[in-house]
């Protein structure tokens, strides 16, 4: 992220100058991963709130059920590092990978696993634990884009944009079957929405959740 100068003098531009700096893309991925990291400790405390998909998230459960984090600690951590280390090349952060597995299951296991239980069991911990660490990353990405030689940057970046919704695509019927697992309505809603969806060209996933969500709150079981 280069430095770049303010083209006028209204509020919008201004704003942009200002996050368009260098030092505003730790502060956004500061934000981002204390919101990610509380999600972590919502999903510990209550059962709700994890910022991740279904597989990865039942790594972290297999944590807190039988004591052993290694696999969401290797897996997310390992997809931290590797994200972290391919941003500057690409010159975009996945948060997919990076901060909602990473910084959301990842670093909550490794805590977990060392028997550091404060950042993940109390919420105004978890904010300020998260922010910290997404300020760290941030910081980590604009050196090391810093020093990198001209020429490699921003190489690729379509490909990793795309690389998500290629994916997420085939989660749908996986969402259905947890909501039919979960209740009957919360089933018959993800069916219908994933339909609707799927009519209209439209991710698939993304009706099945909704449809869930929205026939699980009307007929609670």
């Amino acid at each position: 992220m280069d430095t770049v100068k303010v083209q006028g003098n209204s509020w919008e531009d201004k704003l942009r100058y200002i996050l368009l700096q260098a030092y505003s893309f730790p502060i956004l991925v500061g934000l981002a991963c204390a919101a990610i990291f509380a999600g972590t400790h919502m999903y510990v405390t209550h059962n709700v709130g994890a910022f991740n998909e279904i597989f990865v998230v039942r790594m972290l459960d297999e944590g807190l059920s039988g004591g052993d984090y290694a696999a969401a600690a290797g897996f997310a951590a390992g997809f931290l590092i590797a994200r972290v280390l391919e941003g500057p090349l690409v010159g975009v952060l996945d948060i997919g990978g990076a901060l909602m597995t990473g910084v959301g299951i990842g670093i909550p296991a490794m805590m977990l696993a060392s028997g550091i239980t404060l950042p993940i069991d109390n919420f105004i911990v978890s904010l300020i634990t998260g922010a910290g660490i997404g300020l760290i990353i941030g910081a980590v990405i604009i050196i090391i884009r810093k020093f990198m030689p001209q020429g490699m940057s921003s190489a690729g970046t379509n490909i990793m944009m795309g690389a998500g919704n290629a994916t997420g695509q085939y989660l749908g019927p996986l969402i259905i079957i947890s909501a039919i697992s979960f209740s009957i309505p919360a089933g018959v809603g993800a069916f219908v929405g994933a339909a609707i969806f799927y009519k209209f060209d439209k991710p698939v996933a993304g009706g099945a959740i909704l449809g869930a969500m929205v026939l699980a709150s009307f007929f609670a079981v």
